[in-house]
């Protein structure tokens, strides 16, 4: 009897695993905020989700960045073209916390007070928020801290001993480079967007366009 059904042989076998990391392929974002006197610090970073007009991030608590994010309550999250991704690496060992906490420095990081020279970045003011965006990302969304949450639900503040927070930020506005966008509309075209991943410790690169979704109105 045929059957129109794949036999189990066209099914992949599956294995238990324990990998040490989950990232399994979000976008690259730079997270512009301001140090305590003042100067821009610049937090790379990969675990975020977006819902309406509120971006999720996930931030690891050892930097600097998550401090001022709270501390200021306002961020700027610059999204990274796939080209850029050397430049990213860059700044991936630095830190804006002086001093650096032992285990960073034990892992090789060290205390970098600017990293916009660093990484070959150019700042440009924001409209709303104080943090500067950067120049080269594609999109660069001015956002607001609306809750920052520990793991478990309560209240993540300065001070807290959790190696991670969970920020909620809502976006006031966001700037598109003209060559991403379709002209004279708000949609960003996917086609030219080619978004930085980061799955598994590796950069990948995204943007091939595979077909629209049935709720796409662009």
């Amino acid at each position: 009897m045929h059957s129109s059904q794949g036999s189990n042989a066209d099914i992949p076998q599956h294995r238990v695993i324990e990998p040490p990391v989950l990232y399994f392929g979000t976008p690259v974002a730079l997270i512009t905020t301001l140090n305590p006197d003042g100067t821009p610090n610049i937090s790379p970073m990969s675990s975020a989700w977006a819902l309406n007009d509120r971006v999720v991030l996930g931030m690891g608590t050892s930097g600097q960045g998550t401090e001022n994010m709270v501390r200021e309550g306002e961020c700027v999250i610059n999204l990274v073209p796939a080209k850029l991704w050397e430049q990213v690496e860059r700044i991936a060992r630095t830190t804006g916390r002086n001093p650096v906490p032992e285990y960073k420095a034990a892992s090789g990081y060290y205390h970098e007070p600017d990293k916009f020279e660093a990484a070959g970045f150019t700042p440009l003011p924001s409209d709303l928020v104080r943090p500067p965006r950067i120049a080269e990302c594609p999109l660069q969304l001015e956002a607001r801290i609306v809750a920052a949450h520990a793991p478990g639900g309560e209240k993540w503040e300065i001070g807290c001993q959790h190696s991670f927070a969970i920020i909620e930020t809502q976006v006031k506005r966001v700037h598109a480079h003209e060559n991403v966008t379709l002209a004279d509309t708000n949609y960003i075209d996917v086609s030219r967007w080619q978004p930085l991943l980061y799955v598994f410790r590796h950069y990948v690169e995204a943007g091939r366009d595979l077909g629209r979704n049935f709720r796409a109105t662009d």
